[in-house]
């Protein structure tokens, strides 16, 4: 008679972490493009969505499993991920808050009217 127990085989944690760490490159990438050249204010809101979209995800999977593959423990992935999601999350939705209501730069505005009121 065969045994009807579920064996769980170990191993495809490398696919995972690799397709995780491709996705973070070109995510940062594309950030980094889509930065350049911009205002502060710009740049903070690009970071921002970034941080939550991009690195929060897929930086906590790829930390949470190489932990997780060190440990021998598949418990300590789950763990760590859920202590590394949220602080990420809230690393991202500050970053993102400071691009919204960060003033553009104040000073080219008050010189330009200083300029405006001579003429």
């Amino acid at each position: 008679m065969k045994d009807k127990t579920f064996h769980y085989e170990k191993g495809g944690d490398e696919m995972v972490i690799g397709i995780a760490l491709t996705v973070l490159v070109l995510g940062l990438m594309f950030a980094s493009r889509l930065s350049q050249g911009k205002s502060a204010k710009k740049k903070y809101i690009v970071w921002g969505t970034t941080i939550i979209l991009i690195i929060t995800p897929f930086f906590s999977c790829v930390v949470s499993i190489l932990f997780s593959i060190n440990q021998g423990d598949d418990f300590a992935e789950v763990g760590l991920m859920m202590l590394s999601l949220p602080l990420f999350f809230l690393i991202g939705v500050l970053t993102l808050l400071i691009g919204i209501f960060k003033k553009d730069n104040m000073n080219k505005i008050y010189l330009e009217s200083k300029e405006s009121s001579k003429v």
